[in-house]
């Protein structure tokens, strides 16, 4: 999978993507990221990528020129989806991240500053995504969050396909409470079924606290669906 990454700072997502299982991908060749920053393209006395806003306005905004110029730079059949990381964008899913890792590569946009020139967004950008309903001070996290999402889904990844295959989310429930062994603790604590070496209890039990967590934690993820429907797809996950 190749990600590039359009952003002003591409030493804060090199580092960010040098850490666990991504950092691992990245040096086997699994995953690719490639670091585009606009700067590098600003034709003016001073480099500079940002103006003040037409119409006036708190703050200055990321010129065309220099992001043209860096997206222009590029090989257009490495492009993939072209994604802006923006406040104002559809919320990540797991569902968009499992349709994004089918691809073979994607551009991800870092916005900075109050935001990009318009007229960008309009010529190049195919979808805007948030990692929430909140403003950070810049593209390049959100990005470096998305890499993650995206990577794990990539086979060979993950030292364990099933782990991804098992993740919150993936079947639209949460994940389920996990215990390993304790010097100080010993086994108390840990509830006898996971003990009992009985895989079809476990996978019954396993299946049950898949869907209380899920009701407890993220009820709206259950809106409209039966506990029918979520015991017939958690019993899938934990086969």
């Amino acid at each position: 999978m190749h990600f590039n990454v359009i952003t002003l700072f591409p030493e804060m997502v090199a580092t960010t993507l040098s850490y666990g299982v991504i950092g691992k991908a990245i040096d086997s060749g699994l995953i690719t990221v490639d670091c585009v920053n606009p700067r590098d393209f600003a034709e003016n006395k001073h480099n500079r990528v940002d103006d003040k806003p037409f119409g006036g306005g708190a703050g200055m905004v990321m010129m065309y020129d220099p992001l043209h110029r860096a997206i222009e730079s590029l090989d257009e059949n490495s492009l993939g989806v072209v994604t802006l990381m923006s406040p104002q964008g559809q919320r990540l899913s797991q569902e968009r991240v499992n349709q994004l890792a089918k691809g073979s590569c994607i551009t991800l946009v870092c916005g900075r500053y109050e935001g990009i020139d318009q007229r960008f967004v309009e010529q190049y950008v195919d979808e805007e995504i948030s990692i929430g309903d909140y403003v950070i001070s810049g593209g390049e996290m959100a990005a470096c969050v998305v890499i993650d999402a995206i990577g794990r889904q990539i086979e060979g990844v993950l030292g364990d396909g099933e782990s991804a295959r098992t993740d919150s989310f993936m079947d639209g429930l949460l994940g389920i409470p996990q215990y390993t062994r304790s010097e100080i603790l010993g086994q108390s604590g840990v509830p006898e079924v996971l003990l009992s070496g009985h895989h079809q209890a476990i996978s019954l039990w396993r299946q049950q606290q898949s869907i209380n967590n899920t009701k407890l934690k993220r009820p709206d993820l259950m809106a409209g669906t039966s506990e029918r429907e979520l015991s017939d797809s958690s019993t899938q996950k934990n086969e």
